[in-house]
């Protein structure tokens, strides 16, 4: 299981749940082991959230965040999983929980749980390929992975089907040739890599760093702070900090795009 703790008292006890395509995770205010169960094509929500209340029965929590591996616009769920089964669309999972209840996009949940400052771009490398950017503490879900190029869309390059396809040496030159696209696209500061096959990588570009999937729940902890841990995260960072780091950004831009 994996180890995780919370540097911060929260004022509700909240639990994140992270679904993923092929397991459910949970973790709770004040504990220190999360828990786990298999999901699958054929979990629908009403099954998850059965497993997830009977996993967390001895658990004391007033509020719940869910990070959702698909589209989410204004806290409700708009497209149906790739991976799990039907009726996610239009399920009330606040109703079905009986607490109040946040809902993100997976990427996004873990990209706020590992945002350090300025302009971040997170690439969850798992089933699919999950994207989300957060800029000076304010997280923009994308779905870049499903952005097309030569018939094909990133996702089947980056997920698990196209490291299947492509064998992991030619699968992380992809990665990296993806990476450094988007760095030079959006003049980004850093990159983080998340998913299940984040730590399949044996090298990682410049400028980026390997995240902890602990930091999905850390995200979840974070909506619930105030301004939903986004303005209170841009102002974590000294202004004289931030601009050293615009001034590194420009010369990464400028090598990257010589070396295009």
């Amino acid at each position: 299981m994996n180890r995780t703790s919370t540097s911060k008292e929260f004022a509700l006890n909240v639990l994140v749940v992270d679904v993923g395509g092929t397991s459910v995770k949970i973790l709770a205010t004040g504990q220190a082991e999360s828990r786990r169960f298999p999901s699958g094509p054929a979990m629908t929500p009403k099954q998850m959230v059965a497993k997830v209340k009977k996993l967390a029965k001895d658990w004391k929590y007033d509020v719940v965040s869910v990070g959702y591996p698909g589209v989410v616009l204004h806290g409700r769920i708009a497209t149906e999983p790739r991976n799990l089964g039907k009726g996610w669309v239009g399920f009330d999972f606040e109703a079905a929980f009986g607490r109040p209840l946040k809902m993100i996009n997976d990427a996004a949940m873990q990209a706020l749980g590992s945002y350090r400052g300025d302009t971040m771009l997170f690439f969850g490398l798992g089933t699919g390929l999950g994207t989300a950017l957060v800029v000076d503490g304010t997280v923009v879900p994308l779905e870049l992975g499903h952005l097309a190029i030569r018939k094909k869309t990133f996702e089947d390059d980056l997920g698990a089907r196209g490291l299947e396809r492509l064998g992991l040496k030619k699968w992380q030159r992809r990665v990296e040739e993806v990476t450094q696209r988007f760095v030079s696209a959006l003049n980004l500061d850093e990159v983080v890599f998340g998913g299940g096959n984040a730590k399949k990588l044996t090298r990682l570009p410049k400028g980026c760093r390997m995240g902890d999937n602990a930091n999905a729940f850390l995200g979840g902890f974070r909506l619930w702070e105030e301004g939903g841990g986004r303005q209170l995260l841009a102002r974590s960072k000294p202004r004289h900090d931030r601009k050293k780091a615009k001034k590194g950004r420009a010369s990464r831009v400028s090598s990257n795009r010589s070396n295009t």
